[in-house]
């Protein structure tokens, strides 16, 4: 019997283990098969966009290819030294992405998430400036429509994370897009309007919080695409 065959029941537990919640962020993993005719859509970002993919997927099916890279995105760091091998060497017509919640988040030495006072942040708001303008840089080279999207609010009481420090990284941002001339997709304001959608002390969403966000993330696809 193979090394497969042997863990294929602990795997079996593990996925039956998982919440609805957790089941349709690894569905935003699932890769998928390009119906040709149609435009290609690739959704860069964290648990948080692995939550809304598979929604934007169904919301656009027959008119778009929603692609996702096979992993967490995570930090704005591993999207600079990621970026690459995530866009491949095939056409995009549009890309979403976004980094933050994993900048703003404190670790210790080995990259466990701890509380702030254990740790240190794993990009202060310079070095995520300075990454999201290679980002960016990289990105304007595939002549793909480019959306960055607002990161949500970081709650109180979140592991690993200060309330509200989204906004000081929301601010950088704001101002590199702007620079660059990229629009905007402010999930921020839908989840700041309708705080019920995020899990407590927790800055992950309930599943009608992923179709907000998916609705508003499709909105700013759909336009792009007419444009």
């Amino acid at each position: 019997m193979n090394r497969f065959l042997r863990r294929l029941p602990l795997l079996l537990v593990a996925c039956l283990s998982l919440t609805a919640a957790e089941k349709k962020i690894a569905a935003g993993l699932e890769q998928i098969e390009d119906d040709p005719k149609l435009p290609r859509i690739l959704l860069i970002g964290d648990s948080i966009s692995m939550g809304y993919t598979p929604v934007v997927r169904e919301m656009l099916k027959g008119k778009a290819n929603i692609h996702h890279p096979p992993e967490n995105c995570s930090d704005s760091g591993k999207g600079v030294k990621s970026l690459e091998k995530w866009l491949g060497d095939t056409k995009w017509d549009v890309i979403h992405f976004n980094f933050g919640l994993h900048d703003l988040k404190y670790t210790d030495a080995t990259g466990k998430l701890v509380t702030p006072d254990k740790g240190k942040l794993v990009n202060l708001t310079d070095a995520y400036e300075k990454n999201l303008r290679d980002i960016v840089a990289k990105l304007k080279t595939t002549g793909a429509k480019i959306i960055f999207c607002k990161t949500t609010p970081v709650p109180d009481g979140s592991q690993g994370r200060i309330k509200d420090s989204e906004l000081a990284y929301n601010e950088v941002a704001e101002k590199v897009m702007k620079d660059s001339s990229i629009d905007v997709d402010d999930l921020h304001a839908i989840i700041k309007a309708k705080p019920e959608l995020q899990l407590p002390k927790n800055v992950h969403f309930t599943p009608e919080g992923s179709k907000a966000l998916a609705t508003e993330v499709v909105k700013h696809l759909e336009s792009a695409l007419k444009k």
